[in-house]
């Protein structure tokens, strides 16, 4: 990978995207550490360490500490990223979305603007509920709001929340259509490592201050980041290859021999998301209740909250569910059957049609098993694998989480795919050579 980020510098069309890259995301990361005005932040800082193992503290490590922070982009892209989520789920609810969604240019334009109201409803809704639920611990600075003002003082900072939120999505837009890669997942993945850095750096200051008791638990930690690291690369380049056999054909007096092409199944086909969804939907209703019943938050807390039993098996059900029902969504045997048949080509051993449907819902209900095992064991294993070495070491455990490094791995050889892209569009022979 850094061979290629070399060689990429060497052309000036893709170096010139690779600074407008850079200068955008150190943009959203100065963004991330200015405070809203009037919020008092260490009030706010100590309400979502608090809630490391919730809803706070996830939307804190995908945010690079920018809600710790109190920041005007506190919320991040989390509401653009559920709002995509909804809006996917619904296009197999609602048969105009998905025509639109398969309908050209246009029909995307209007599924972004569709993403883009949700995720400003989304957006609105978070903003009301932190804001809620943080103002019991005198969250605003009464130097600034008093009098008849203390009263606009939650509004105003929904106000910026909400504004921030749709800014950081502004800024995802633009590296995606002016620089290089997906913008929101870059985001998404400098918020991750800025949070990991911000850890490893405390963490490194308190044991070369003198605590060096925890420095083995430091150094097993790292090597089981490292274990989880490769084995998500691992299973995330898995593919099941179904061998597909073309007939020969004649084109006047020129005659081609057959071919033979594979379909790829990826075992991890549906990525981080049944992750990011089995979690917003068991962290949802803790929000609400911290939101209108904000007594009864700590007693859910213990029955369902990050940790509990009960919470580990919700969330396995529900990562299986949404990776079959991601599957559905993005891999449909009738399609690629009718495809295979109309181009001339067959799988081996099985005969067209009905028969080659049910094959390939079979293996993509087979592999789907594997990539939903896998799901649910790196979603709860390697957090409770952490928790137990690195024992005090709580920084680090709730910067390392398993869906943050899962986003960080599959960012990672996105980015790479597209620069390699980019520097064959623009210098193949050289490339080549």
């Amino acid at each position: 990978m850094f061979k290629t980020i070399i060689d990429a510098f060497k052309i000036k069309e893709v170096r010139r995207k690779i600074f407008i890259t850079l200068i955008l995301l150190f943009l959203f990361r100065v963004g991330c550490w200015l405070p809203i005005p009037g919020i008092d932040k260490e009030v706010f800082a100590s309400s979502v360490s608090a809630d490391q193992n919730g809803f706070l503290g996830l939307l804190s490590t995908l945010s690079g500490g920018a809600l710790s922070n109190a920041s005007i982009l506190a919320l991040g892209v989390s509401p653009y990223i559920n709002a995509s989520i909804i809006i996917q789920l619904l296009q197999v609810a609602i048969p105009r979305l998905d025509d639109l969604a398969q309908s050209g240019e246009d029909g995307r334009k209007k599924i972004n603007l569709y993403t883009r109201i949700a995720a400003l409803i989304l957006a609105v809704a978070q903003a009301i509920g932190i804001t809620v639920a943080l103002s019991k611990n005198t969250l605003f600075d009464t130097r600034l709001w008093s009098g008849s003002m203390a009263g606009f003082a939650p509004v105003f900072t929904v106000i910026v929340l909400v504004a921030g939120a749709m800014f950081t999505v502004w800024l995802g837009e633009r590296i995606t259509e002016t620089g290089i890669g997906n913008g929101l997942s870059l985001l998404i993945f400098v918020g991750i490592l800025s949070s990991a850095g911000t850890a490893i750096l405390f963490t490194l200051t308190n044991i070369f201050g003198g605590n060096t008791k925890y420095l083995w638990n430091l150094l097993v930690f790292f090597v089981a980041v490292i274990a989880v690291f490769a084995l998500i690369i691992f299973i995330d380049g898995a593919e099941r290859k179904i061998p597909v056999q073309y007939a020969k054909q004649v084109n006047g007096r020129k005659g081609y021999n057959g071919q033979s092409n594979f379909i790829p199944v990826r075992v991890n086909g549906s990525g981080v998301i049944p992750i990011i969804f089995a979690s917003a939907i068991l962290s949802f209703p803790y929000m609400l209740i911290s939101l209108f019943w904000p007594n009864a938050a700590e007693g859910y807390n213990k029955v369902l909250g990050s940790g509990t039993w009960l919470y580990i098996v919700l969330t396995a059900l529900l990562i299986l569910f949404f990776t079959y029902f991601y599957a559905q969504i993005t891999f449909k045997p009738e399609d690629i059957s009718k495809n295979i048949q109309q181009s001339g080509g067959f799988i081996e051993g099985v005969r067209p049609g009905k028969d080659t449907v049910n094959f390939l819902t079979r293996v993509s209900r087979r592999v789907t098993l594997f990539g939903a095992v896998f799901l649910a064991f790196i979603a709860l294993v390697p957090s409770v694998v952490f928790a137990l070495i690195g024992g005090e070491l709580t920084t680090l455990t709730g910067a390392f989480s398993a869906t943050g490094m899962m986003i960080v791995v599959s960012v990672a050889l996105e980015f790479q795919k597209q620069l390699e892209s980019q520097m064959i569009t623009r210098n193949y022979k050289g490339f080549l050579n």
